[in-house]
């Protein structure tokens, strides 16, 4: 079966709408834009309804070859790219049935039993591509609120011409998720800052936009970079092309969302055709969006509010600058809002609701009884949302619930809840008895700047 696919060369614009548009070597490469914001397809490629679901017959790479070939056609060779797909993607990816319209996609079988691995491991292969290209060497500058630190450490490990600083909030992330990235070295380095997630990416921001730090050639891992965005699309196509039984079929995502990059990859996902009707945008108790969504006020919370599901611990999400310039509204980086997005649109496509701590900790255990299906309190969230949405809609649309990290990640929470510990994926197992080494650094930027100045 062919795929028409549009001819128009794409290219890769700043959404402060300040910015030339580049290629996406070079949006892949430079991170964020001179403008401060961050880049985003000026076309989307169209995928037709029967090819969607022709790739019930594919691998996970086939996929991700077939859907990132839409926008890197023109970038890399079809053979480099199935090679970067083939070594990224060699781990499977469940879908395990609730009931006869739920589902739950579990993106927690790679290296760090996180979805990280989708997008880290396939954005660290495209930049060792290209920097090889050019014999150029590249500073990766990465805030984590739990799961992206150890992914984007597991996936730039050993990579020549590149090394990663990664920065994570001192007392927000569990004991696992810190060792998994403090426990390599080489060219790996984790800094711990005395504040939050918030304030990590924050000195991260201000590190690419000071011009006294150009000759570092910094860059980004997180979801700030384009890099890690279209490789989170492919899981959309995926899961439906596996559970959907008709062509144009509709579908609804839950998902658990922190920083949004998970979110924009559902949004290209739906823009490229996938036929979502809607999207669950869960949140935890830093409940900025779904105000938003409701008053068409947006406040950031600062500081972000402590919960469970640590990686969503974010008051004002870089990715929402994606998601209001994909609905033709313009914020920035501080969330300040100089062009309003279409509401109409944005509460059609999309549900959200704020879950609170014990509601959080209620549906672990609830889940468990039910169904004897373990969540951890991600994906608690998720699921938690979707009920609220049900309550209220009686929805008979296939759902899939997008699970993010293994409960192994949070013995503590899921011993608590359900008396026993999870087991061990085989990528953790050895993970307690190494030793880690880490920096110590104040939320404050001049320390961070002359930390970067004679790290080089």
């Amino acid at each position: 079966m062919t795929n028409k696919i549009r001819c128009d060369k794409i290219r890769y614009a700043s959404t402060n709408e300040n910015s030339p548009t580049l290629t996406f070597r070079k949006a892949l490469i430079q991170g964020q834009a001179p403008d401060k914001g961050l880049y985003i397809p000026n076309i989307f490629p169209k995928i037709y309804a029967e090819y969607i679901l022709s790739m019930k017959d594919m691998t996970y790479p086939e996929i991700a070859f077939a859907v990132t070939n839409h926008f890197l056609k023109d970038e890399i060779p079809e053979n480099e790219l199935k090679r970067i797909v083939n070594e990224a993607y060699n781990y499977p990816i469940p879908l395990e049935k609730v009931t006869d319209s739920i589902f739950i996609m579990r993106l927690d079988q790679g290296p760090t039993a996180s979805f990280k691995d989708f997008a880290a491991r396939m954005m660290a292969r495209l930049m060792q591509y290209y920097l090889k290209q050019e014999n150029k060497n590249l500073l990766i500058l990465t805030a984590t609120s739990g799961d992206t630190g150890g992914a984007v450490a597991d996936a730039f490990y050993g990579m020549d011409n590149i090394n990663v600083i990664i920065l994570f909030p001192e007392k927000e992330i569990s004991d696992r998720q810190r060792k998994q990235m403090t426990t390599l070295g080489g060219n790996i380095t984790t800094v711990a800052v005395e504040g939050k997630f918030d304030d990590c990416q924050s000195l991260v921001k201000q590190a690419f936009s000071d011009p006294e730090l150009k000759h570092l050639n910094l860059s980004s891992a997180n979801s700030i970079n384009i890099g890690r965005l279209l490789p989170q699309t492919v899981y959309y196509f995926y899961a439906y092309s596996k559970l959907a039984k008709l062509a144009g079929e509709e579908v609804i995502f839950s998902i658990p969302s922190g920083n949004f990059g998970n979110l924009i990859g559902g949004i290209l996902a739906k823009e490229m055709g996938l036929p979502i009707c809607k999207f669950i945008v869960a949140v935890n108790e830093n409940n900025e969006f779904p105000k938003f969504l409701k008053t068409g006020i947006y406040n950031p919370i600062s500081p972000s509010i402590v919960c469970p599901s640590t990686a969503m611990n974010v008051g004002h999400p870089s990715n929402l600058a994606r998601l209001i310039y994909v609905y033709n509204g313009q914020i920035d980086e501080k969330g300040r809002i100089s062009r309003m997005p279409d509401m109409k649109k944005l509460r059609n496509d999309i549900f959200s609701v704020s879950i609170s701590n014990s509601a959080t900790m209620k549906t672990i255990k609830q889940t468990y009884e039910e169904y004897k299906i373990i969540l951890e309190p991600h994906g608690a969230v998720g699921f938690a949302a979707l009920q609220h949405y049900l309550s209220k809609t009686k929805d008979k649309n296939l759902i899939i619930l997008l699970e993010t990290a293994n409960p192994a990640k949070f013995p503590d929470v899921i011993n608590e809840l359900l008396n026993f510990e999870p087991v061990l994926p085989e990528s953790m197992k050895d993970i307690e008895n190494k030793k880690e080494k880490f920096e110590y650094l104040p939320n404050k930027y001049q320390a961070f700047k002359e930390f970067l100045q004679n790290f080089c």
